[in-house]
């Protein structure tokens, strides 16, 4: 069963039958015509809405977040009276973002970098290289490796090695 925004309750619609355009116009009482210009005014916001209430953020929000959100959450302070309050959580929103995607692609660049898969170790990514194709007429063609023995196969880097 899925699960649904009211609990498993059916919703109950704030407009009641003024909804629709034909209703308002006929059999209108005059204080349904009253509660209808009301309800009018309360679906008009305040200049200062929505407001920013700073303890709400700070009740919604464990310890451990607010930490690591602490630094752009700078920046963004620092950045709200320059290019305003959109623009600002966007830059921090997106810097974020582009920071976890560097240390990413450089954490990856290290791992290939510096744990390969050779004789010295088990473990580390194996990368193979593929020949490069050459047809008859090509200069090096037949493109095979030239094997002396036994000991040349899986040898892993081993007679490259300088020790």
């Amino acid at each position: 069963m899925a699960s649904s925004n009211t609990g498993g309750v059916r919703p109950m619609t704030i407009t009641g039958r003024m909804v629709r355009e034909r209703e308002r116009l006929t059999n209108m009482t005059p204080e349904e015509r009253a509660w209808r210009a009301q309800w009018l005014k309360d679906q008009i916001l305040s200049h200062n809405e929505p407001r920013y209430v700073p303890e709400y953020w700070k009740e919604r929000r464990n310890p451990i977040r607010r930490f690591y959100r602490a630094p752009l959450d700078m920046v963004k302070k620092v950045l709200t009276p320059v290019v305003g309050p959109n623009w600002a959580q966007s830059i921090r929103f997106w810097s974020g973002k582009i920071a976890l995607s560097a240390f990413a692609v450089y954490a990856g660049a290290y791992y290939f970098k510096y744990n390969q898969n050779d004789w010295t170790r088990k473990g580390g990514w194996r990368v193979i290289h593929s020949r490069t194709a050459v047809v008859p007429g090509d200069e090096g063609y037949p493109n095979f490796p030239q094997r002396s023995g036994p000991a040349d196969y899986a040898a892993r880097g081993f007679k490259q090695s300088p020790i």
